[in-house]
């Protein structure tokens, strides 16, 4: 079975929305707006490329980062691994042509089939909404966070707010850094 990684730019609070400067949101660019830059902080976003053999998007990531990503030298060994966006209303047709092979899956147990395939990681990028669906379906195995000293308030939330049963985490890796950052992975313990 593949491992299923959730990784997130993510507040203090839990909101993940508007972290690159995505237009639409008040806060739009927290994660670089009076939080210094510092490295070491985000070498674990070069790690996850190295180690994802696919990525997993919904539909709203996919469509802010297909016409972007495929040509950032950032986000260089993403562009050849295979995609998979979770839609219901997208179509071929809405598939980027330079960001190699994309499958359009159409429902969760999609996701739970694909887990169940040969390969490395999926990795999961931004998706709020996917990320709940997930969450709350008992797909994700790994949550890469790097939580940001900030608390913003209103906005989309990486975890849902579904009344069910207690989700017992394990952090693996944690650190926390001069700017503020702390980097928390923990596997979901089943």
């Amino acid at each position: 079975m593949r491992t299923l990684i959730s990784t997130a730019f993510i507040s203090l609070d839990g909101v993940v929305e508007g972290p690159g400067g995505e237009p639409g949101y008040r806060n739009s660019g927290w994660t670089f707006k009076g939080v210094e830059f510092l490295p070491e902080a985000f070498e674990i976003k070069g790690r996850e490329q190295k180690e994802a053999a696919a990525i997993l998007l919904g539909r709203t990531s996919y469509e802010a980062f297909s016409p972007v990503w495929p040509d950032m030298e950032d986000f260089a060994d993403y562009k050849a691994m295979p995609k998979y966006v979770v839609s219901t209303t997208l179509t071929e047709d809405d598939l980027v042509s330079n960001w190699g092979e994309t499958t359009i899956l159409r429902s969760l147990d999609e996701v739970a089939a694909l887990k169940e395939t040969e390969g490395g990681p999926i990795i999961v990028h931004g998706s709020a909404a996917l990320n709940r669906a997930l969450s709350d379906a008992g797909l994700i195995d790994r949550y890469h966070l790097l939580v940001f000293p900030l608390l913003l308030g209103a906005g989309k939330r990486l975890f849902s707010a579904t009344d069910k049963d207690a989700q017992k985490l394990k952090l693996v890796e944690h650190e926390a850094y001069a700017n503020g950052l702390q980097k928390n992975v923990f596997d979901v313990v089943r």
